[in-house]
């Protein structure tokens, strides 16, 4: 067995920097259960020349293992223990563009863009499709998609996104951000933007890009689609078919500073109120096999009232470790936990 240590990536977020290794080692584990070949054992962390590493031992990682493992949330770098010395690894990456794509946007209430990756990835770990992390182009949807962190990350790794909010700021932000940096990179892309009409009423707006990384790939027709809809996340239904998402993920209103407050404000749900009429609704969406995501506020609705509203939808809970250790603190009014359930094939 060989010895492997794995540097965390800095985060501009001390709070979330201060959780970053005990969540690494968590985020491993699903990991391990759900797409290594090589099973990993003594996991735990290490301080080398005073920075921590995490740290595990492993038989030795083939391509696919690396190509695996480059995908960990905050991993920046990856060395085989010989000694008293670190050999660096090479570690391959899905990431189909630039990292602004993810870091550019800054605003009030972003989400981290490391702790958007870890939720994308245990989602997608624990549906009936994780051995197919490499391979798959994975349909992934956000029912409160805000400024669009998850949907960047999809799109980086090459998967399909949509997304759905009622918020119209947020929805026109987002538009405006995509189609400029789409643009500025010139990346090949075909957008449509425009009122949704039925019955001669408008009722949504809506954004449908068809983009490809590589222009070759665009003039062949293999192109990746983001679609979001400025709508209320419980119409969902009426822009996108049942059964026609892998995976839906999403960070849920803290009930802080953008949860609810008062129907007056724009916001008329609580975090609880909002997961009982919308999480039917989203597992309607999900394909058998799919999982779903989400990260809320425990301060605001306790985990096992949140599992029970889930399994209410009709999906079953990923209860066990590693899905267990996610809880951390974001501030001091909010301690943010991952709840992670799968729709029966």
């Amino acid at each position: 067995m060989a010895q492997y240590a794995l540097l965390i990536l800095p985060s501009a977020n001390r709070v979330y920097a201060d959780s970053a290794v005990e969540l690494t080692v968590a985020e491993l584990m699903a990991f391990e259960r759900g797409v290594l070949r090589k099973g990993v054992a003594e996991v735990g962390t290490r301080s080398v020349g005073g920075v921590p590493y995490v740290t595990f031992e492993a038989g030795e990682l083939d391509e696919r293992d690396l190509a695996v493992l480059g995908n960990l949330s905050a991993v920046y770098a990856l060395f085989e223990v010989v000694g008293e010395l670190l050999r660096p690894v090479e570690l391959r990456r899905l990431d189909r563009f630039d990292d602004d794509l993810i870091t550019i946007q800054k605003y009030p209430g972003k989400t981290n863009e490391q702790f958007t990756k870890l939720l994308l990835n245990v989602t997608l770990l624990a549906s009936g499709f994780g051995g197919e992390l490499l391979e798959r182009r994975f349909r992934v949807l956000d029912p409160l998609c805000g400024r669009g962190t998850t949907l960047n990350q999809a799109l980086m790794y090459g998967f399909d996104a949509a997304g759905v909010d009622r918020d119209q700021k947020d929805f026109e932000a987002y538009s405006a951000f995509i189609q400029t940096w789409l643009k500025r990179k010139r990346i090949k892309h075909k957008a449509e933007f425009g009122p949704v009409r039925r019955e001669r009423q408008v009722v949504a707006k809506r954004l449908r890009i068809e983009l490809a990384a590589e222009k070759g790939d665009y003039k062949a027709g293999e192109t990746q689609l983001l679609d979001v809809v400025n709508t209320d996340t419980v119409r969902a239904r009426e822009f996108f078919k049942d059964g026609s998402f892998d995976l839906i993920m999403t960070d849920a209103p803290y009930g802080v500073q953008h949860g609810s407050r008062t129907a007056g404000k724009g916001l008329v749900r609580s975090p609880e109120d909002l997961l009982a009429e919308a999480a039917p609704v989203w597992a309607r969406l999900l394909r058998g096999g799919g999982a779903l995501g989400i990260a809320w506020n425990t301060f605001v609705v306790k985990r096992e009232l949140a599992a029970g509203l889930l399994e209410r939808a009709g999906l079953e809970v990923v209860d066990e470790e590693p899905y267990r250790s996610f809880r951390h603190r974001v501030d001091q009014a909010i301690m943010r936990d991952v709840l992670v359930a799968r729709k029966p094939a």
